[in-house]
């Protein structure tokens, strides 16, 4: 589509940010010109963040007036930080980013996301040696792989010898408040090892009190060498640092976050709440091409994956080998070295509405912050439900969503019934440990785990 056939009505509805008391994202029901119209948006050299590289490399930016540059950050505090400084116009997110900075745990920015970036995409991986350890634990298929998932049971003994010989069992995760964090605090919860708790009104963010294994941050780059070095023994990243400690021979991956939590939210496109209210047109742009990104990267059952993995492969991307990246991609998966599995859905971009920011996503994170000590004390139900509101923003998804159908770059069955949805997911039953999570309860969610802060527990 050309840039001058923009220039039309489009039918916006804003009846959810007039519900929820939120700025409409754009002043009347025309979607004119952007109002900033270069920018810069970051990244983590991660498959996940596809969306940014195929809405550039396939014109879906030019396409809405923006003319963008994409800038590889060094770590998750730097992306963060240039995004709230203003060096970054919005970034590729950690999901408890926005909602963590807006909360005030560690930077204190208002955050937003108008677009959640994919589901699934991580992996726990762990070093030979500790695998060698864990497969006796494991149940065996009749072919003699192993039966998956499998669970933190058969690590478990492992951890209880290092501990017994006085040798602390290092783990690595990308950042406090990253999906990869909670994915592993729970897999290893679920398992009876204890991950630790933070206490941050007393100073302690190590996230290691009363900890069985100790975690700590590792950039997602950074760690297959860190596992072969010795200095972890094993780790919870993204793709494609899992696959890369298979190709390396130097780990092997026991289970994915999709066994961890079928089809759970990863990673959103993070801007300010100043941006989207200076910007609106500009923010509904930039979710537009987005969206159509990962429409593209999902349509046709993924036909369009092995294009995906050619352009991330490129040094300025994700600069993998296209092998490793395809490993993952293209709907397979390898776990031990030969041990390669159909996993159609490793990768998420746009089915099961992928996209679209649910509050009850925002609530899940905060029911693990609480979990783990991020949040020190009890808060309400409304708390986390306001919480979430303050932070996805469906209500410009919806703006821009609507607008693509009315130019017949998307149809209306292909996002939720905007009409009638409330922002929760139904309650979501395909978790590792079989616990049910219902957003709209998150306090009773709280209280269902045997490890992790209860109510009215404070550190």
């Amino acid at each position: 589509m050309k840039w001058t056939q923009l220039f039309r009505r489009a039918a916006i509805t804003l009846g959810l940010a007039s519900t929820l008391g939120l700025a409409a994202p754009a002043t009347s029901a025309e979607l004119g010109y952007p109002e900033k119209e270069e920018l810069t948006f970051g990244f983590i050299k991660l498959t996940d963040m596809a969306p940014i590289a195929v809405a550039y490399e396939k014109g879906f930016f030019e396409d809405e007036g923006l003319y963008v540059t994409i800038e590889a950050q060094a770590n998750w505090k730097v992306l963060l930080d240039g995004v709230i400084d203003g060096r970054l116009d919005g970034a590729h997110m950690l999901a408890g980013q926005p909602i963590a900075a807006t909360m005030g745990f560690g930077t204190k920015a208002e955050i937003i996301t108008p677009f959640s970036m994919d589901l699934n995409g991580n992996a726990i991986t762990v070093s030979n040696e500790v695998w060698k350890q864990m497969k006796p634990n494991i149940p065996k298929m009749d072919n003699g792989l192993p039966v998956h998932p499998i669970k933190a049971d058969a690590l478990k003994p492992v951890v209880e010898k290092y501990k017994a010989a006085g040798k602390p069992f290092n783990m690595g995760m990308v950042f406090p408040v990253s999906t990869h964090n909670y994915e592993l605090r729970y897999w290893l919860a679920a398992g009876g090892i204890h991950p630790g708790y933070y206490a941050p009104h007393k100073g302690d963010i190590s996230g290691q009190i009363n900890a069985d294994a100790l975690l700590s941050v590792t950039p997602p780059p950074q760690m297959p060498a860190t596992l072969e070095a010795g200095t972890i023994y094993g780790y919870c990243v993204g793709e494609p640092w899992n696959q890369q400690a298979v190709f390396k021979g130097i780990g092997v991956p026991v289970v994915t976050d999709y066994e961890i939590w079928k089809d759970n939210p990863e990673k959103v496109f993070g801007i300010t709440k100043t941006f989207a209210e200076k910007y609106p047109n500009t923010a509904i742009r930039i979710t537009r091409a987005l969206i159509r990104a990962a429409m593209w990267l999902d349509e046709n059952n993924n036909a369009n994956r092995p294009e995906a993995v050619k352009i991330l492969s490129q040094s300025n991307y994700v600069g993998a080998d296209y092998e490793v990246i395809a490993n993952s991609m293209t709907g397979t998966f390898e776990y031990e070295k030969g041990d390669k599995r159909e996993v159609p859905d490793f990768n998420v971009f746009f089915r099961y509405h992928a996209t679209y920011p649910y509050y009850s996503d925002a609530i899940w994170y905060l029911t693990q912050m609480r979990r783990w000590g991020q949040i020190s004390e009890d808060k309400s139900d409304d708390w986390y439900k306001e919480m979430a509101a303050k932070v996805y923003r469906p209500d410009i998804y919806q703006a821009a969503a609507e607008s693509l159908i009315e130019d017949k770059l998307a149809s209306a069955d292909q996002f939720p019934d905007f009409s009638s949805e409330d922002g929760y997911r139904e309650p979501q039953t395909h978790f590792i440990d079989g616990i049910v999570y219902n957003g709209h309860k998150p306090n009773e969610y709280i209280g269902k785990f045997p490890i992790g802060l209860k109510a009215g527990e404070k550190l």
